[in-house]
């Protein structure tokens, strides 16, 4: 089975999280959906969100897959945060997948990991992205990093995860349950 860590914070773009937790858990993935801190999250546009656990009580466990959400207040609290800094860098250097979205991949570049990738991210925040290979796609896939554009590209970029670490026919199954109508096979 495959293993998808989600971290959230306050300030995250709710679209971006419930998208990708839902279309990941539709393809039967263990979605594990860590917040920063104990208790609700609130996102970007006041929805309430609860993590099925905090950072600290991720323990050992290992992923497959981490998916960052947008939303620039999350975003700034997940570029301050060491522990999400270094389960980046780990899963990179472990040949793991590790994706972002919308405002995410500055996440990405405060880990370190964005040298000499092709990505892509939201336009409001492309100025702050210092790599020189940003790209005007909606999906952004070098080796094992993923980026996407934002809240309408999320479902898009899930499926094109599901592609890549499962398959197509499952990423077909999956976006025809969804009535998406989106080619990435």
């Amino acid at each position: 089975m495959i293993r998808v860590l989600i971290p959230l914070a306050d300030g995250v773009e709710e679209i971006e999280a419930v998208i990708l937790i839902d279309v990941f858990r539709r393809a039967q993935f263990e979605v594990t959906v860590a917040g920063l801190r104990p208790g609700e999250i609130t996102a970007s546009r006041g929805v309430r969100l609860v993590p099925d656990l905090s950072w600290e009580e991720l323990g050992d466990r290992t992923f497959d897959l981490m998916m960052i959400p947008g939303g620039m207040d999350g975003t700034l609290r997940l570029m301050r945060d060491v522990r999400v800094l270094a389960q980046i860098r780990n899963m990179v250097e472990a040949g793991q997948w590790v994706g972002a979205i919308c405002a995410g991949p500055l996440v990405l570049q405060a880990a370190g990991v964005l040298n000499d990738r092709r990505v892509t991210c939201h336009p409001a925040v492309a100025d702050q992205l210092t790599v020189t290979s940003r790209l005007p796609d909606r999906v952004v896939i070098d080796g094992r990093l993923m980026t996407s554009q934002g809240p309408g590209t999320t479902m898009e970029f899930a499926l094109a995860a599901i592609r890549e670490l499962a398959g197509s026919a499952l990423a077909k199954r999956v976006s025809e349950g969804l009535l998406a109508n989106i080619i990435v096979f």
